[in-house]
């Protein structure tokens, strides 16, 4: 399996090309910016992108979505409740990130579900609180983890739907129980390293003390 973690647009978003190179398929977590960036490592690597994955929401993890999907074909996932997000976004609010509203999505996963591309299978791990749709993405060795956990911090929860309370549990309950040595992949690039591991954010982030 290829994971490629890249850096893209203004807040330190990491977006994350994923590909199973024995059948040439890929997919993308939060093509926020930097679309040609993405699409050269994924020619480089012989991937055809088939879908695009969204932790959450938020125009700045989402604001690449129209151009990856124009120039591949494919398909937007994202969990039901952040689902109408996509295409509600207030003009005032793209027009701040610089970005054009994506288009509705594709497919609505939930909870427990499977995106499968080629060989690689990502399991949908529903953890809201950053926002009600929020979700997190576990592949054995690996969990991508959006705006939910952060290295050494957790996402804000200031924001329409969210909790702080609604997602210290999902991250208690359905993250830290994963196994220690599970890499912590972000959505950002906030923290001391560009990603953790479960067992180190058990000890360490002062959000789980």
């Amino acid at each position: 399996m290829l994971i490629k973690q890249m850096q893209v647009g203004f807040m330190a978003v990491f977006a994350y090309l994923l590909g199973d190179p024995e059948t040439g398929t890929g997919l993308v977590i939060d093509p926020a910016a930097n679309v040609d960036g993405i699409l050269a490592e994924a020619s480089k690597n012989h991937l055809v992108i088939k879908y695009i994955v969204n932790t959450h929401g938020h125009v700045d993890h989402t604001s690449g979505n129209v151009e990856m999907k124009q120039k591949t074909g494919a398909q937007i996932v994202i969990h039901e409740d952040d689902a109408e997000m996509l295409v509600a976004t207030p003009a005032m609010i793209l027009k701040m990130f610089g970005a054009r509203k994506s288009p509705a999505a594709d497919i609505a996963v939930r909870d427990g579900q499977e995106i499968k591309a080629g060989g690689l299978s990502l399991k949908v791990i529903h953890t809201p609180g950053h926002s009600p749709g929020g979700i997190s993405l576990y592949t054995e060795g690996y969990v991508f983890t959006g705006d939910t956990l952060f290295v050494g911090a957790v996402g804000r929860t200031d924001l329409p739907g969210g909790s702080a309370h609604v997602m210290l549990r999902a991250i208690r309950e359905k993250l830290l129980v994963l196994p220690e040595d599970t890499l912590v992949m972000p959505g950002h690039n906030y923290g001391a390293t560009p990603h953790s591991t479960i067992g180190h954010e058990k000890r360490t982030n002062p959000f789980l003390l």
